[in-house]
């Protein structure tokens, strides 16, 4: 099975997640640093309509670059992640079973 991980190697969740992928025999492992290539908006668009989140859910909000997005809607959260991945929460993690955003880092078994 395949398995992609939108990683920020600097997070411990995210290295936890991955962790939990190359340690599942079976799982052929894509990992994307999503800072360095970040997803299009309609990737990201996909990735949470099949995690069943709203880009907002999907949003570190604890980021300054939230702050300004506190009343927007779904369209300029995405817009925003899109020119500042650094608002992404990770991981995302994407198998033929589904999408999880992996907080905590064991959610990622449910799609294994």
């Amino acid at each position: 099975m395949k398995a992609t991980i939108w990683h920020n190697p600097r997070c411990s969740k995210s290295r936890q997640a991955l962790a939990i992928l190359e340690e599942t025999p079976g799982v052929e492992v894509e990992v994307i640093e999503y800072l360095k290539t970040p997803p299009t908006r309609a990737t990201l668009a996909a990735l949470y309509a099949a995690a069943g989140i709203t880009p907002r859910e999907g949003m570190r909000k604890g980021e300054d670059a939230a702050k300004p997005l506190k009343d927007a809607d779904d369209d300029a959260i995405l817009d925003a992640m899109v020119a500042e991945p650094i608002l992404i929460e990770r991981p995302l993690v994407e198998t033929p079973k589904g999408v999880v955003l992996g907080r905590p880092p064991e959610k990622v078994r449910e799609i294994l």
